[in-house]
């Protein structure tokens, strides 16, 4: 089992948009996925079709010490989906527990089915305890970012959050870096890219996932870019990152 933690501290770079899409092509190459969503916004429910919020979620499972069992639902063929529910924010406000209230995720994860293949959660634009929490439960950190440079500073601060981290943790995550709402034809977009390159050479997913207007209406209508436009040019990017998401071996065993 693989957990991912789509992590930002910055807003706007599409980390639901890409977990979204990125697990139901994890799906539809026959892996079994389970997504969570860490964002009080709970915008991932809805961007896979529920559009009337779940009011239970992983906050039963911080809070409540609820089964993970009993709050997921199956929304896709193997794709399953732990949303947010209406009480997570609360997790940012807990004075109780000391440090193990940065581990109440990685606890409510060992009642999970074994059989998964792939756990993507949907961090908040934050580095609050809810990311914290990702942290502690991840074994790798994709970072989506745009190509500018605002998203690169934010990219430089993630990495230092991350590296605080890295005494607490049993390893260090696999870190991973995805372009997304890309500019192909964008002189400054080139230029980040081939920063990137250049300094994350190892890290890099080099499919980037361009900005499409096609990606940003699937979330108005509840569906995947799978089922929106499934022959769109949007559709075999994600596609081809899910491959090379799968056939990249994390540094770290």
């Amino acid at each position: 089992m693989r957990r991912i933690a789509l992590i930002n501290q910055k807003g706007g770079v599409g980390k639901t948009t890409l977990t979204t899409n990125l697990g139901h092509a994890l799906a539809l190459a026959g892996q079994r996925v389970t997504v969570i969503d860490l964002d009080p916004q709970g915008q991932l429910a809805s961007s896979y079709g529920l559009f009337r919020a779940p009011r239970k979620g992983i906050d039963q499972v911080l809070l409540q010490q609820q089964g993970i069992t009993d709050v997921r639902q199956g929304i896709r063929d193997l794709l399953t989906l732990i949303p947010a529910g209406e009480k997570l924010q609360e997790i940012e406000y807990l004075q109780d527990g000391g440090a193990t209230r940065a581990r109440l995720l990685q606890q409510g994860l060992q009642g999970m089915s074994a059989d998964q293949d792939f756990v993507l959660f949907d961090c908040p634009p934050s580095a609050g305890l809810l990311v914290a929490n990702a942290i502690f439960a991840a074994d790798e950190a994709l970072i989506p970012l745009c190509a500018d440079h605002m998203s690169l500073n934010g990219l430089i601060m993630m990495l230092k959050t991350l590296k605080k981290f890295e005494p607490y943790l049993s390893k260090p995550l696999t870190q991973w870096i995805a372009l997304n709402r890309f500019f192909p034809r964008r002189k400054l977009s080139k230029d980040i890219a081939e920063k990137l390159h250049n300094h994350f050479p190892e890290q890099l997913l080099e499919i980037p996932i361009r900005e499409a207007a096609a990606i940003a209406e699937c979330p108005g209508v509840g569906r995947t870019i799978f089922e929106y436009k499934p022959n769109s040019q949007s559709a075999k990017e994600f596609k081809a990152l899910a491959d090379l998401l799968m056939n990249s071996a994390p540094a770290l065993s």
